[in-house]
């Protein structure tokens, strides 16, 4: 398992500033995608990072890439073999099957690393972070208006341009057999023409084949039979119904070609893609998986969810600014000298908003100032043998010309703070 990449894996394909400012986006990501998850009135949910390996087999199909190629999976010490998760659906439908809860609604969200054995690159990396909701035990329609809404806060909040998300509905079981024959059936005398990857799909779940990245294949399937004719009036209506609704808060159009990796998908499906990305333009996605928890030895749970993949979201993220104001605390006393880190505590209680960066390194006051003015802070409080003596601080303003520093007592610094 060499070359997982953690959060620290990841920073290092940046240099030292896109280091930082890729951090705080990765940071800062997180903390507003799990408000809205909050906004939204969504209950946390947290897995085990290791399974039974036999639990994503299940789930994600023999045929998907994740099985074949992308899961990381070993035998323990009592010859169990487990994975490392590669998603987070199957592992939170598991925990609600085991808890005896698939016999109610729930509103669910998670946060945390997952893994899959792939070739790293830009923004896709062996340890990557994901963020998700499953609404389990509603069926086909509200539930698909609510996360929708949510995908549309959530790129509203951050702001992404150039952003398209794509919509579309696989059917149900008869449906979807349907256009499978016919798709295979078309693409029968073009056989000689697939690469070894598309044939095997075309075997084992044609409908994948609409996801082939091959371009021969794609031109191939111009002129393929479309979902549209199989599905039922219902499933048309509903693709029609989220279009119009939501157009006009962010751009989202419907296409008949668009599938997902997972087998357990059935119904409404959607991605979110930014020309930004490169090929790989997609950061965001999910869709209906109304059979996965009776596949799993659960009750039969209809079920929608959706995946955010953190370090390629954040990665869209421009002129990210955080609100909060970043004083640095300089001490220019003895390393033993307690007093100023009390000071330190006294002010982090009475301002939460504020950024209290307290310069533990030892250095010259010029050296400790330059650092303060590197890291963007506002003010720099300065402490030192006489101002420790005299019960006073020096309150340095580092980005108003009018002002340059004013020597203050405690009880006045710690108002000042308070107000800020």
């Amino acid at each position: 398992m060499d070359k997982i990449h953690s959060l620290t894996g990841m920073l290092d394909h940046y240099n030292d500033g896109d280091k930082e400012n890729m951090s705080v986006k990765i940071f800062e990501t997180e903390k507003r995608i799990r408000k809205i998850f909050l906004n939204y009135k969504y209950s946390e949910i947290r897995t085990p990072a290791l399974e039974d390996t036999n639990l994503f087999i299940r789930s994600a199909g023999d045929a998907s890439d994740i099985v074949n190629k992308e899961i990381y999976s070993f035998d323990d010490k009592n010859n169990k073999n487990i994975a490392l998760r590669p998603e987070g659906t199957a592992s939170v439908i598991r925990a609600v099957i085991e808890k005896k809860l698939d016999q109610s609604s729930h509103k669910l969200w998670y946060m945390g690393p997952m893994w899959r054995y792939e070739r790293p690159q830009k923004g896709r990396y062996r340890q990557f972070y994901q963020a998700g909701v499953e609404i389990l035990g509603y069926h086909e329609g509200a539930a698909e208006f609510e996360i929708i809404s949510m995908v549309c806060s959530i790129i509203e909040e951050f702001s992404i341009e150039n952003c398209t998300v794509k919509i579309n509905h696989l059917g149900d079981e008869e449906s979807k057999k349907l256009f499978c024959n016919a798709l295979v059936s078309y693409l029968e005398p073009f056989k000689d023409q697939l690469d070894e990857k598309d044939l095997s799909r075309l075997s084992k779940n044609p409908l994948r084949v609409l996801d082939s990245k091959n371009t021969e294949t794609q031109s191939l399937l111009k002129n393929a039979p479309s979902l549209k004719d199989f599905i039922k009036p219902s499933a048309l209506s509903l693709l029609e119904k989220i279009e119009n609704e939501y157009k006009d808060i962010c751009n989202i159009e419907i296409d008949y070609t668009l599938v997902r990796g997972l087998d357990y998908y059935s119904g409404f499906v959607f991605e979110a893609l930014s020309s930004e990305l490169g090929a790989q333009d997609s950061f965001l996605g999910g869709g209906r998986y109304d059979s996965l928890s009776s596949k799993l030895g659960g009750k039969s749970l209809p079920s929608i969810g959706m995946a955010i993949g953190i370090e390629r979201f954040a990665s869209l993220i421009k002129n990210f600014t955080v609100s909060n104001k970043i004083v640095s605390f300089i001490t220019l006393t003895s390393n033993l000298e307690s007093k100023p880190y009390k000071i330190a505590h006294q002010l982090r209680s009475l301002n939460s908003n504020i950024v209290l960066d307290l310069q533990l390194s030892e250095g010259s006051l010029k050296s400790k100032l330059r650092k303060a003015n590197k890291n963007n802070s506002d003010y720099a409080i300065i402490i030192g043998e006489e101002e420790l003596k005299d019960g006073t601080a020096v309150i340095k303003f580092l980005n108003d010309e009018l002002k340059d520093q004013q020597t203050v007592s405690i009880k006045e610094l710690l108002s000042f703070y308070k107000a800020l």
